[in-house]
């Protein structure tokens, strides 16, 4: 086996460790790992949670004294600031590593370069870009967020095999199956928020929790210019238990907005004259937050507008083999939509599976590079 195809090799399995960490370490990037010498694996880590050791910690623990001389193989550039932990930069050269390989450079500022920098200047032969590609794919929400300072939006939908997600009455529930609803809750476990419209809470009154708990805890969004929930709603009455944020317009009634801040709920009020205003507003707070993954459970009218303003970068859908009609039926994404079929978004990465029946399809929208 060549060099090259070593470092591959060595750094897939780099990426398979950093997907462990998805959900648990964010708004840091998910990073893997590995000490090798040729073939021979010396020690492997990954980042395992916000705040704790990083991925090359790790590695370099589990190799100890053999790590002289060796390769060390990372998902993203070695950090070289004292952030939480201590630079991983410094662990790298009294380690004894001979020779560091990258899949990427880490474009966040307190690093982007720096940490390739310092290695070299030790005598430390640097390596970059192998499997580069895959692991933009990987950090893609985190990268969103360095830069465009709000998070990775991912829209989730269920309808039937005619498009509908509710009938012309208003009913959703259940479109999908049990297992279906299992992986959305495995979903909501890993984001930072869950965002619908009022309109969904009137007609479903959902709870909008991970059950069970994933590593994170959502904060449960509703888009409500003028504070008009219902005090009797599930997300209110569990407020205290479960965080929850109405996004307002500065025309909401300050009695209704101090009425739902006593019972434990958060109000921002988002600037803009228009929807599509406020929403970007909303969304470009999350960002200041470094929440990293957001998604938008409905309705359609919220769905259509971040898809009119081009926000919406990942998409999870699960079709049931099941036809419900009706003209007046709502179907997912509403808005103004694009004019000719030739306009239409087409997913990248796609991928199909089925699950117990329904056809679950996930996949990425177009980047704007």
């Amino acid at each position: 086996m060549d060099q090259l195809a070593i470092d591959r090799w060595h750094m897939a399995r780099a990426l398979e460790l950093a997907r462990r960490g998805q959900g648990a370490v964010e708004p840091n990037p998910m990073v893997g790992c590995i000490v090798a010498r040729g073939a021979e694996l010396l020690g492997e880590g990954w980042h395992r949670r916000y705040g704790g050791p990083h991925a090359e910690i790790e590695a370099l623990a589990l190799a100890r004294e053999r790590a002289r001389g060796a390769t060390l193989y990372v998902t993203l550039e070695p950090c070289c600031h004292q952030g939480k932990t201590p630079p991983c930069s410094d662990a790298i050269l009294k380690s004894g590593v001979r020779r560091v390989v990258a899949a990427m450079r880490d474009p966040f500022p307190a690093v982007d370069g720096g940490g390739f920098a310092q290695l070299q200047a030790s005598g430390v032969e640097v390596v970059s870009g192998v499997l580069e590609a895959e692991a933009i794919a990987l950090n893609e929400p985190y990268l969103t967020l360095l830069q465009t300072g709000m998070p990775w939006v991912i829209a989730k939908w269920a309808m039937t095999l005619d498009g509908k997600i509710a009938t012309a009455q208003g009913d959703s529930r259940w479109i999908s199956n049990e297992r279906s609803r299992v992986i959305v809750h495995e979903l909501r476990g890993r984001m930072d928020a869950i965002i619908v419209g009022r309109g969904t809470v009137e007609h479903d009154d959902p709870l909008l929790t991970a059950r069970p708990e994933g590593p994170r805890r959502a904060t449960r969004v509703v888009l409500d210019s003028l504070a008009r929930i219902a005090v009797s709603s599930q997300l209110v009455r569990t407020a205290r238990d479960w965080p929850v944020l109405i996004a307002v317009s500065a025309a909401a009634p300050e009695e209704r907005c101090e009425a739902l801040r006593q019972l434990g709920c958060e109000v921002f009020v988002c600037a803009g004259e228009t929807y599509a205003d406020r929403f970007r507003a909303l969304l470009s707070e999350m960002g200041r937050r470094r929440w990293t993954n957001v998604v938008l459970e409905g309705g359609g009218k919220l769905l259509g507008e971040a898809f009119d303003q081009r926000l919406i970068n990942e998409a999870h859908v699960f079709i049931a083999p099941k036809l419900s009609g009706g003209a007046g039926a709502s179907s997912p994404i509403g808005g103004q939509g694009v004019t000719n079929m030739s306009q239409a978004l087409p997913l990248r990465d796609a991928t199909w599976r089925e699950v117990n029946g329904d056809l679950y399809l996930s996949g990425r929208l177009p980047r704007d590079d």
